[in-house]
């Protein structure tokens, strides 16, 4: 399947992984990303196989739910699906760049899954290089596809966690609450203590620090 654009709904569905199915694929894997914009954390990614006998009600964009909403799915979905969750560095971003990084992630994400998927739904607009499982890409997929917004969901809420223990190691910077993201509060945090080695120093606002503090 090439990377899709056009039928875009307002609710995730199955019609994706039904397709896939009818192509002889029995595993299909939602796949997505989180934090690609942070200025500080790794990113993480997480591939989904849902069960279609029992999947969770109300499962959509994880930036349209709720952040209790999004914890209670996410629990939900693992105990009831196949879970995978893997991440890249903030060194790897640094190394590789965040999208590549980014894609990294997606595909630890899906070697990581308990038994292994036929094929695998990317959220975006390209397959990540190295994915050796037959793959699609959907724009906006977790609002299109169910399994790509399970996998939006427990990657989301995994790397929130995640920030919120940081937070508790540098605090300052509102990790527990803007999860890394360029907010004011964060920004002035930067100036105020400085950079930590959770931070990404090829993103302008760190790097910019860094290269006045040089000069």
């Amino acid at each position: 399947m090439l990377c899709s654009l056009d039928n875009m709904k307002s609710m995730p569905t199955l019609t994706y992984e039904i397709d896939a199915h009818q192509s002889g694929y029995a595993r299909v894997a939602g796949v997505d990303e989180v934090g690609r914009g942070p200025l500080a954390g790794p990113v993480v990614a997480a591939a989904v196989v849902l069960d279609p006998d029992n999947i969770p009600d109300g499962l959509n964009d994880s930036k349209q739910l709720s952040a209790k909403r999004r914890a209670a799915l996410s629990e939900i979905l693992h105990q009831t699906a196949d879970v995978s969750i893997a991440q890249a560095t903030v060194r790897e971003i640094e190394e590789y760049n965040i999208l590549q990084a980014a894609h990294m992630a997606m595909v630890r994400a899906v070697a990581g899954l308990q038994s292994p998927a036929d094929y695998a739904l990317i959220d975006g607009n390209k397959i990540p290089r190295g994915l050796n499982t037959p793959a699609g890409c959907l724009v906006k997929g977790d609002t299109r596809s169910l399994s790509i917004a399970a996998a939006s969901i427990v990657a989301k809420v995994w790397r929130d966690d995640l920030m919120v223990a940081l937070a508790q190691q540098h605090p300052g910077y509102g990790w527990e609450t803007n999860a890394g993201y360029p907010t004011k509060e964060h920004k002035a945090g930067l100036k105020s203590h400085g950079i930590t080695q959770h931070h990404r120093r090829t993103f302008a606002p760190v790097h910019n620090i860094l290269w006045q503090e040089k000069t």
